[in-house]
């Protein structure tokens, strides 16, 4: 089997920058955790919550925390430095090569999409933001790593995509377009989904969308790890 994750992001309109922050890290004892945070509103002040939370997440993670006690103490660390006054949407997918399991932690109302073959299930258990309380918990589900089995993971800013103009987004819809095509790869769907989210917003984004697709595989090859990256300047 193979994992393919990719991950696609834009900012607001006339915006200087997102307020979405994400990253992918390699775990101490094997495997890879895909780390994504929203934070409240969007700009220079998002971003610097988003990249605080997403810091203290991957450096708890780095140290072998498990991803529910991370996404707690990042909480209590933003409210903390806040005084409860900033919120950030967190997510939290990590593949573990030892359980052949991906462990979903979420703290984001948006939910998350999972497709097995044929079949869209919805992971929509609530879950509110971290950094409004103290001792907020995330929702956590685990899923064994099988051939065919794709995640999607993403920010509000899809949610909300064309609303302003009326045309709201049907986000399953979406997805299964994007997956009946022939083996798609996780970056086709996840550059799929947000160009039909811009659209929606005629070509000027309404707020900072993410989007994260990690996709199982049943191809066979080398043994070498791949990682790339495109950012326009």
């Amino acid at each position: 089997m193979k994992i393919k994750i990719a991950g696609s992001k834009v900012k607001k309109y006339a915006v200087s920058k997102s307020g979405d922050t994400l990253e992918i890290i390699e775990r101490p004892n094997g495997g890879i955790s895909v780390v994504l945070a929203d934070g409240q509103t969007s700009g220079r002040g998002a971003k610097a919550v988003s990249m605080m939370v997403v810091r203290k997440v991957i450096g708890l993670l780095a140290e072998g925390v498990r991803d529910g006690a991370a996404a707690r103490a990042a909480s209590d660390y933003l409210y903390t430095e806040k005084m409860g006054r900033v919120s950030s949407t967190l997510n939290i997918a990590s593949i573990d090569l030892n359980t052949k399991t991906v462990v979903l932690t979420r703290n984001n109302p948006a939910p998350t999409y999972i497709c097995h073959g044929d079949k869209l299930d919805v992971l929509k258990t609530d879950s509110s933001p971290i950094g409004i309380a103290r001792n907020i918990r995330p929702a956590i589900s685990e899923i064994e790593l099988i051939p065919g089995l794709t995640i999607i993971i993403y920010t509000d800013g899809l949610t909300h995509a064309g609303k302003r103009n009326g045309k709201a987004m049907s986000i399953s819809e979406a997805i299964q377009a994007s997956l009946d095509t022939e083996n798609p790869h996780p970056q086709e769907i996840a550059d799929a989904l947000l160009a039909h989210a811009v659209r929606l917003d005629d070509n000027r984004p309404a707020d900072d969308i993410s989007v994260v697709v990690i996709r199982v595989t049943s191809e066979e090859g080398d043994v070498i790890r791949r990682m790339n990256v495109e950012l326009p300047i």
